[in-house]
């Protein structure tokens, strides 16, 4: 299979959500659902996302050490954004929310990247 056989054409998501070619019978129901429609071959594809809380550096060693109830200090400090990674590209940045008895995130930033 080439990488060109079954390529979908992908919105632009940076620009206004209305057809190139927009008349006065503009419809953006319409349009938002025939943009749906066309994603929709990429809604199966898995990806890993990672909320990163903060990082740390130790020695083998001192890592040996650690143990239950042990504090280990981060590079952030409470309240600041923590990182949100796609497939291991910073892509947002974000809260810790709690959404009943579990842990959650709220983007707060996309973060935009040129591509190459």
């Amino acid at each position: 299979m080439s990488d060109t056989d079954s390529q979908v054409p992908l919105p632009d998501l940076n620009g206004p959500a209305q057809p190139p070619d927009a008349d006065i019978g503009y419809n953006e129901d319409e349009y938002a659902a025939r943009v749906a429609a066309d994603l929709e071959a990429v809604f199966d594809v898995p990806v890993q996302v990672s909320a990163v809380l903060g990082r740390s550096k130790m020695d083998v060693a001192d890592l040996l050490k650690l143990g239950p109830g042990t504090v280990l200090e981060l590079d952030r400090r409470v309240g600041e954004a923590i990182d949100i990674y796609v497939n291991n590209r910073l892509v947002a940045r974000g809260e810790v929310v709690l959404v009943e008895d579990k842990l959650g995130v709220t983007m707060t930033e996309i973060i935009r990247t040129e591509r190459g």
